[in-house]
């Protein structure tokens, strides 16, 4: 007997929230650490011998 309509909507529905979830923190990850790069390239240019 297959799963009810409910049951496999659920199990769906709480895949799709940890799909999201982890794009969520890969984009901040990714975000933090470009804007670290950025951070890093103002410092060293700031620091620079000129």
């Amino acid at each position: 007997m297959p799963p009810s309509p409910s049951a496999s909507g659920e199990a769906g529905e709480k895949r799709a929230e940890r799909q999201v979830a982890l794009r969520v923190l890969v984009y901040v990850f990714v975000t933090h650490l470009f804007a670290g790069f950025i951070w890093l390239l103002f410092y060293l240019g700031g620091h620079a011998d000129k």
